[in-house]
């Protein structure tokens, strides 16, 4: 009698290891594409932050930052457009921008500055440029973000009231590509005031002292686009290795918090480290 396998167990087998080999082809494709998918896969980040001399009108105020948008060759007004959206349907008290809106050309400044230019908010809409927005052109971008009616604030400073009560939101030029004045930002606002500054580079940090800042938000280190778990991230653009490269932070004088950014810079990949739209409430 032969030991020979039936047909009906080889032609089994033969669907058995197509299937496997399909699978495997199915999930090696799926590995490769999942960076991409993700660059794309927006969250909402809700964090609840202690600002210091904040005034009993001002607590609770909703902000919403959105940092590096990075429209460009990779990053859709699609895309733009859906955050967007989903910022004014949480309808926030403020909204803040931390800089890089474009990438690769300046041709992208205008089109993401009116995508930009939809963001409501009843207390304002304030920006600094980042280093990305300096290399493709500083002017154009100045001149499309007062066109959408946007307030920049590089190294200067606007006064929120309620009653009697103030809020100080000031910016600083990019650390990489422009100068920063805290004078100009903060003006004369005192160690008893409220102050929330707006610097693109968390950097910026470490090279201040001023008592009066009671908060900074930055964007720029992607929260490092690609982490490998149980390592970190891979590269950061920081001096100060992964210190700042997403969350909150505490600086040597105050504390950061630093978003991972709306978009992705260089490869338009994310692993670990979803993009965010971020909801910060003060109290």
């Amino acid at each position: 009698m032969s030991d020979e396998p039936k047909p009906v167990e080889r032609t089994s087998r033969r669907k058995f290891w197509k299937r496997a080999a399909i699978g495997a082809a199915a999930a090696s494709l799926a590995g490769a594409a999942y960076p991409l998918l993700e660059a794309r896969w927006c969250r909402l980040t809700r964090r609840t932050l202690a600002l210091p001399n904040l005034p009993a009108s001002f607590r609770g105020l909703s902000v919403a930052y959105l940092s590096d948008l990075h429209h460009g060759p990779y990053v859709g007004l699609d895309y733009i457009r859906h955050v967007v959206d989903w910022s004014n349907a949480l309808k926030p008290d403020l909204v803040l921008l931390g800089g890089d809106y474009v990438s690769k050309s300046s041709e992208y400044i205008g089109p993401v500055c009116r995508e930009m230019a939809r963001l409501r908010a009843p207390m304002g809409r304030f920006a600094v440029l980042g280093n990305h927005d300096n290399w493709e052109s500083g002017a154009e971008s100045r001149a499309e973000l007062d066109r959408a009616g946007l307030e920049l604030i590089d190294n200067r400073g606007v006064w929120l009231r309620r009653g009697g009560d103030r809020l100080r939101v000031g910016g600083v030029g990019d650390l990489w590509t422009d100068e920063q004045s805290l004078p100009h930002a903060l003006e004369d606002a005192h160690e008893g005031d409220a102050v929330v500054l707006l610097s693109h580079n968390p950097d910026y940090a470490e090279y201040v002292r001023d008592p009066r800042v009671g908060l900074m938000l930055s964007g720029h280190t992607h929260g490092g686009q690609v982490v490998v778990p149980g390592v970190g991230a891979v590269v950061l653009p920081s001096r100060f290795g992964r210190k700042y490269s997403g969350g909150l932070v505490q600086g040597p004088a105050f504390p950061v918090f630093v978003g991972r950014g709306v978009g992705t810079s260089g490869p338009p990949v994310r692993f670990y480290c979803r993009p965010e739209l971020v909801m910060l409430t003060l109290v």
